[in-house]
């Protein structure tokens, strides 16, 4: 398999109900991360070319569900499934971040 050009990883930690702390599963990243395999599928994007992988714990559980693409490194927090679209248009490709829902606002 060729190296993809972009890796799309989303956090699907989830704790048991009643945990204090917040996870990305229980704000329903689930449905993100097939959000963006039909998605790609949908806009035609060649297989291989962008990897989505699914991912335990990536720390900023307040800010979840929490979305980073790679190789640009840039972190979503928030993301819906609204949100998808936005950034496989405009991320994968467009190639540019998508300014308007604060790339890399997870660790500002």
């Amino acid at each position: 398999m060729p190296k993809p050009k972009y890796h799309i990883v989303v956090c699907t930690n989830s704790r048991p109900p009643g945990h204090p702390k917040p996870s990305c599963g229980s704000a329903g990243s689930a449905s993100l991360l097939m959000a963006f395999n039909i998605g790609l599928m949908q806009k035609g994007v060649t297989p291989g070319d962008v990897l989505v992988s699914g991912a335990s714990c990536l720390g900023p559980c307040e800010q979840g569900p929490t979305v980073v693409v790679y190789p640009d490194a840039t972190w979503y927090s928030k993301v819906t499934e609204a949100d998808v679209a936005i950034i496989i248009d405009e991320h994968i490709q467009g190639g540019k971040p998508v300014a308007k829902l604060n790339p890399d606002s997870v660790w500002k």
